[in-house]
């Protein structure tokens, strides 16, 4: 037994480590890192640094660094749950590429080592070339163009086995306790993929319920308990659901996606070939030549049963019809087209084809099953002919890889009995099965665009934000300066920049009043790029556009604390930029006037929605008043097209919803006080009513110095707390620079604490008669409750586990009846002390 245990962990290890291997020679030959890792997951890496080293600014609960306040909690079980991010406290933080890398490579090879140990509990087989088939699981082409930048999803690849070997042992009446643990596990790593990963358990559950002859009894046992695991172990993960779910209603919604175009079946069916890569929306389902080949050869084999055949064949039909349908790809990733991917579900049909490909090799594909496979791959190959995505790698492979690996299967199925045979054949089918996932590989690597940030001026720039650091006095924004979408994360500070699934609409619709730009429909906020925005924030740093090697500028500025006071009497103004900026600054510092059209095709005015701007290369020119020696910006918000005036002329790439320009300098007003603008656009655009706005010279320092005197006197910010001391008798309106986001309770003066008054989208914290002190506490929205579901659930479990410790151990009780007939049976033997009795026969584990 213990020899078999040792051999079954030697093949998946040997899986596991095949796979990995596999994947990091790529990355190495072609010299590269995973494309897209540098935009999300090596900033949350580098996060993930600071909270294990002491560093960050806030804790798991709250983030201090993004989006100027923004919790945290639902981005790291998003983005940080796979157990192995935690390699990162263990490496330098600029070394956040290399320790992503890591993260992947040890996920694949945990996923591939499970998919080993999954088939082999699906059918029994030679033990080396289950490990061959796990390979291609492990290296699917999913793995290769998408997981291997994005650790939360890669997560995913785990899962689906995981929760495979669960239903398993649904089937055996075994080890229930285990099962919902492994189910919380997969929930917990990654909410997303573990759902889609559940479903195709499911089904894999099925096909092996009704692919053999059970009795009626026991498919419904099994059924329960499947039902029940699967049931306790979501509620064990209730923190991240309840949590997440909670953040998903507050969050941005996601920008319109355009539905799937038609892509042909050949732009299908290529996706099956090796070293495929379209660049269009079409799911990453290849398993490798090998793999395909014995998935095809299914059909043919007649050593399995037909009824497991007809089993099989159906459920693969059923799921590669629903990924070519749009409305069931739709209902895959919960009825709305992801913005980063449509097919991130695709590892899911991997798994399957790679299970379904086992159930022929186990049972020894013949050469009708091969020369069956070999057709249907020659079909595939031949439809998908001509397609962009198919490169004169695909078809070497097809060529000389297949021939290689039939061949040798043919070897295994007439020279089965021949050891020495068996292992030559079992090596040729190894070479090729890694070959063709290096070589796949190398070409996914290449195919995708890897604009990473410089090390360098990373680091410069990493150092220029803590060398200013202030907090919690005033920020160090990292922005508007941009590397990444997620700067304050990999540089350190507190700046406006974020992007995550679950950002809060308020924060992103508080930049965006203010004149901060967005992108992806406001999932992707950037730090706020005037001056009075940044005093409006508490930035006293930040990093500007600067001249190369770093590409960046440090800048400082007077700036008020982060707690401020409104006066009694303010009213919020909302009908321009330039007034909500005033609203919240509490000083009038703009002149914003109306502006005039003055030339060239003349825009249309739609009352305070703004001016339709009509296109043309001769450019319509708006003019505006304001006081001379003034500086003026320009907000077009939406605007896109060319923008001119006072000697500045940049592009503004607007569109609405998805993309909003920030507010930008034009220049000093002149003497005349006479702000010319002209805006050439191909299409019809749009801009404010008021989209020029001059800031009077010495108005800010005048705003900045009468809030700074009455102003909070200390601010203290602990990870999701924030304190803060008034001037003794301070009335009015107590403003924290912070999106109130739900979660957030406040108290004055040690007063009970309850939910902050919103002023434009920022904590506003009313004083009453007077106050000399707030303070503020963040707690996640959903967390209590799940805590409480999941303590129940694991109290569950612990008296499951303990009855069916007690259950294993009881003997089993014998009627006296029981006792005298066993007496009585010739030859039974007679003890003086203690009576035989038949073995108690062993209770299903919990």
């Amino acid at each position: 037994m213990r020899a078999e245990q040792r051999r079954e962990v030697l093949v998946c290890g040997g899986a596991g480590g095949l796979a990995a291997g596999g994947y990091a020679l790529a990355a190495g030959l072609r010299g590269q890192w995973p494309a897209g890792a540098d935009a999300v997951a090596v900033p949350f890496h580098a996060h993930l640094w600071d909270l294990l080293h002491g560093e960050a600014s806030g804790d798991l609960l709250f983030n201090w660094n993004s989006g100027y306040g923004v919790p945290f909690l639902p981005d790291f079980f998003a983005y940080l749950m796979n157990p192995f991010s935690w390699f990162t406290a263990f490496l330098p933080r600029d070394r956040g590429e290399l320790a992503v890398l890591l993260v992947t490579l040890a996920t694949i090879g945990l996923g591939t080592a499970l998919m080993a140990r999954l088939l082999g509990r699906l059918h029994p087989g030679p033990h080396w070339l289950r490990a061959l088939a796990a390979v291609g699981y492990g290296l699917c082409a999913w793995v290769l163009d998408v997981g291997g930048a994005a650790p939360m999803w890669l997560w995913g690849l785990v899962s689906l086995p995981l929760l495979g070997l669960a239903a398993d042992w649904c089937l055996r009446e075994r080890h229930w306790v285990a099962g919902s643990l492994c189910v919380a596990v997969a929930w917990a790593g990654n909410l997303y993929t573990a759902a889609l990963a559940t479903l195709v358990a499911g089904l894999l559950f099925a096909v092996r319920l009704f692919a053999t002859p059970r009795p009626f009894r026991h498919r419904v046992r099994a059924t329960g308990r499947a039902v029940t695991m699967a049931t306790a172990g979501v509620l064990l993960s209730s923190p991240v659901l309840f949590v997440a779910v909670r953040a998903a209603r507050g969050a941005q919604p996601e920008s319109p996606v355009e539905p799937l175009g038609p892509s042909g079946l050949g732009g299908h069916l290529a996706q099956l070939l090796p070293a495929t890569h379209s660049g269009r929306p079409l799911p990453d389902v290849a398993i490798g030549l090998f793999g395909l080949l014995l998935v095809c050869g299914l059909p043919f084999n007649r050593r399995v049963r037909a009824r497991e055949r007809a089993v099989w064949c159906a459920a693969l039909v059923l799921v590669v019809l629903s990924f070519v349908w749009t409305p069931t790809v739709l209902v895959w990733h919960g009825l709305a087209i992801p913005a980063g991917g449509p097919y991130r579900v695709a590892f899911v049909l991997s798994g399957l084809l790679v299970l379904a490909g086992w159930v022929s090799l186990a049972h020894r594909p013949d050469p009708l099953t091969l020369c069956g496979g070999a057709a249907v791959v020659a079909v595939i190959a031949a439809l998908a002919a001509g397609r962009h995505s198919v490169r004169p790698a695909t078809w070497v492979l097809l060529a000389v890889g297949g021939a290689v690996l039939l061949a040798a299967l043919w070897v295994l199925d007439r020279r089965h009995t021949d050891r020495r045979a068996n292992a030559v054949a079992t090596w040729v089918i190894g070479g090729a099965v890694v070959g063709n996932a290096v070589w796949s590989g190398y070409a996914a690597l290449g195919a995708a665009d890897s604009v990473g940030v410089p090390p360098a001026a990373a680091r410069a720039a990493h150092a220029a934000v803590r060398a200013a650091d202030d907090w919690p006095r005033g920020r160090s924004d990292p922005g508007p300066h941009a590397f990444t979408a997620n700067d304050p994360l990999l540089l350190g500070g507190q700046g406006g920049g974020y992007f995550s699934g679950y950002l809060p609409t308020v924060a992103a619709l508080l930049l965006h009043d203010l004149g901060a730009g967005w992108t992806a429909g406001g999932r992707q906020t950037a730090s706020v790029a005037d001056p009075v925005g940044q005093a409006l924030f508490g930035v006293r740093a930040h990093l500007d556009d600067g001249p190369p090697p770093d590409g960046f500028a440090p800048v400082r500025a007077a700036a008020p604390p982060l707690v401020t006071l409104l006066a009694p009497q303010a009213r919020p103004e909302t009908s321009s930029v330039w007034s909500r900026q005033e609203s919240l600054l509490g000083s009038q510092v703009y002149d914003a006037p109306l502006p005039v059209p003055a030339g060239g095709p003349a825009p249309t005015l739609h009352g305070t929605s703004g001016w339709s701007v009509p296109p043309g290369d001769e450019g319509t020119v708006l003019t505006a008043v304001c006081t001379p020696g003034s500086t003026a910006f320009f907000h077009g918000v939406w605007y896109r097209g060319t923008v001119s005036g006072l000697g500045t002329t940049y592009r503004s790439d607007g569109e609405q919803p998805t993309t909003a320009v920030a507010i930008h300098r034009l220049g000093t007003v002149p003497a005349d006080g006479t702000v010319r603008v002209t805006l050439r656009s191909e299409t019809v655009s749009q801009v404010p009513a008021r989209p020029v706005g001059c800031l009077r010279t010495g108005a800010l320092e005048a705003a900045v110095a009468r809030l700074t005197a009455g102003g909070a006197t200390r601010v203290e910010a602990g990870g999701h707390t924030v304190t803060a001391a008034l001037p003794a008798g301070s009335v009015g309106t107590a403003l924290l620079s912070v999106p109130a986001t739900e979660g957030w309770s406040c108290a004055v003066d040690g007063g009970r604490y309850s939910a902050p008054v919103p002023v434009l989208g920022m904590i506003g914290v009313p004083l009453g008669a007077g106050g000399s002190r707030i303070a503020c506490s963040f707690r996640p929205p959903g967390l209590s409750e799940g805590l409480i579901v999941t303590s129940a659930t694991a109290a569950v479990l612990a008296l499951a586990a303990a009855f069916g410790h007690l259950a294993r151990r009881r003997p089993a009780h014998v009627s006296r009846r029981e006792r005298r007939r066993a007496l009585s049976a010739p030859g039974a033997r007679k003890a003086p002390d203690t009576p035989d009795a038949p073995q108690a026969p062993q209770a299903p584990d919990a």
